[in-house]
């Protein structure tokens, strides 16, 4: 084997796939990152797969023979990442064995590296859906709905449903939700069918539906969300799915993972319905007067306390830290109220979700201080967001 390709090339793409290279690999193969020359193609794939998550990612070389070989992943990732910006060339010569793998030469503009591979064919090979479904999903439809869901998902492995997003496929929209248990997030988005077909789909690798509910793990998604930020994408990002697995594909890239299985909760059965207090605010004041406060929050309970005034129509923001002292934060906003109770939150949650209200403005719902209050955005993305109260203790 034998290719020539950038520094940047094999650099951006060796590090979207070592993601997905085990920490502490079942099977040394797993430790490291397939490479495969294609001469015909005159490209270079890299492919690591950890036998949940699995991420394959395709980029233009000079290929002057072809052929395969795995490399050590950590190790590939420190020196390609410290090298500097050029060609480099990777050479395998055939029959070439020091006794404890083969030898692999590395030449950049700076020095040359010998790597050892091993046996290509011990690498596992991606799973595939031939009989499921598939669908279209508009990138920017599934970008939103990332963005404003991927933080609630629950990093517990106790509960495995739970560390997934939810994700309901309509006539019309897309409905993407996730929680912890402490708090909720639902999007929905239009669904715009474009295209039937994608460019490469072929026929036996699944049927369009118009309906579908699957629980994807935020893991995978989140390496979704990165490659779809990495570059403009035009067109769609193609999802495939059977009983046991979930393929994107994105132009050269491809991500496959695990379903998770389990029933996920009736989440809609947790939203209220009626509210007592109404309370709109600028969300980016908000925003700013939690974040300056959070300074002095007591790392025990991670406590912000909020307090409505109906009369002034203002909020005030308190902690209290018996390590660091207290902090008071007022600002204006339109309350429409009954009886406006105070009200405590983790300041984590309430902050994760103010991030992901795109709009300038938000509304809060809530009754009374130990029931779930609600966060929606005024105009833009149809977001719906939970947090519940921390039981105050005075």
């Amino acid at each position: 084997m034998k290719l020539i390709c950038s520094q940047s090339d094999l650099n951006s793409n060796l590090s979207l796939v070592s993601r997905a290279v085990p920490s502490r690999p079942t099977h040394p193969v797993l430790g490291n990152v397939l490479l495969i020359a294609d001469e015909a193609k005159q490209n270079v794939s890299l492919r690591a797969f950890d036998l949940s998550l699995g991420i394959q990612t395709s980029f233009p070389a000079q290929v002057e023979i072809g052929g395969k070989i795995t490399l050590p992943a950590k190790t590939l990732n420190d020196i390609i990442s410290r090298l500097p910006e050029g060609e480099i060339t990777l050479t395998q010569d055939e029959g070439e064995d020091d006794g404890e793998g083969t030898i692999v030469r590395l030449i950049s503009t700076s020095g040359r590296y010998q790597l050892r591979s091993l046996d290509a064919e011990e690498f596992p090979e991606l799973p595939t859906v031939e009989d499921g479904e598939s669908v279209l999903f508009p990138i920017e439809a599934l970008q939103e709905g990332l963005r404003a869901t991927l933080f609630a998902a629950s990093n517990e492995e106790g509960k495995q449903v739970l560390t997934g997003v939810h994700v309901i496929l309509g006539a019309d929209a897309i409905e993407f939700a996730a929680t912890d248990g402490h708090r909720l997030s639902v999007v929905e988005t239009l669904r715009d069918r474009g295209e039937e077909e994608t460019e490469g789909e072929t026929e036996g690798e699944g049927e369009e539906v118009e309906k579908f509910e699957v629980t994807i793990p935020a893991r995978a998604l989140r390496e979704v969300e990165k490659i779809l930020g990495m570059q403009n994408q035009e067109g769609g990002v193609m999802l495939k799915m059977d009983d046991s697995q979930v393929i994107f594909e994105l132009g050269n890239r491809r991500v496959v993972s695990r379903r998770l299985e389990g029933a996920y909760p009736q989440y809609r059965q947790l939203i209220p319905q009626e509210f007592s207090n109404q309370v709109t605010v600028d969300r980016k004041q908000f925003q700013s007067a939690l974040e300056r406060i959070s300074v002095l929050v007591d790392s025990k309970n991670n406590v912000v306390r909020c307090a409505i005034d109906k009369e002034n129509q203002e909020i005030f923001l308190s902690v209290e830290s018996q390590d660091l002292g207290s902090g008071r934060e007022a600002m204006p906003a339109q309350i429409t109220s009954d009886e406006p109770p105070e009200i405590a939150f983790n300041v984590k949650y309430l902050m994760d979700g103010l991030k992901a209200l795109s709009s300038q403005e938000i509304t809060i719902y809530l009754n009374a201080a130990t029931q779930p209050v609600i966060f929606k955005p005024l105009g833009g993305l149809k977001m719906t967001y939970l947090a519940m109260p921390v039981q105050l203790r005075d």
